[in-house]
């Protein structure tokens, strides 16, 4: 199961990432945006950026880890059940996420650390 502090481990190995809220739930953001929130309300899980495609992918995928409301329909994130998602594709989606909403020259960053 994967904990909202491995979600901290993880998304604070991006540049420029700071732990902040959002709708007063922890979240991650970057430049100010944020990119993955924890709901604490209903069902709880974890809110993580995507594109539309890729969500649309992610449920047609029937992994038991991923799933929407109606609240998120058209709106582009996920919602993921941390206890049911491995850490390696967490950690992935949350790059994605993060490349969503960072800044190009943010981003240029991560190409520099990466190379």
């Amino acid at each position: 199961m994967v904990t909202w502090e491995q979600v901290v481990v993880l998304g604070s190995a991006l540049p420029s990432v700071e732990e902040s809220t959002s709708y007063n739930t922890p979240a991650l953001k970057v430049a100010g945006k944020t990119f993955a929130r924890l709901r604490t309300e209903a069902e709880g899980a974890l809110v993580v950026m995507c594109g539309l495609d890729e969500k649309e992918a992610l449920l047609a995928s029937g992994e038991a880890a991923f799933f929407t409301t109606d609240h998120y329909h058209g709106h582009g994130s996920i919602l993921v059940h941390l206890e049911l998602i491995d850490e390696v594709q967490l950690g992935e989606m949350l790059e994605d996420a993060w490349r969503i909403k960072a800044p190009a020259k943010v981003r240029k960053l991560r190409t520099v650390v990466k190379n």
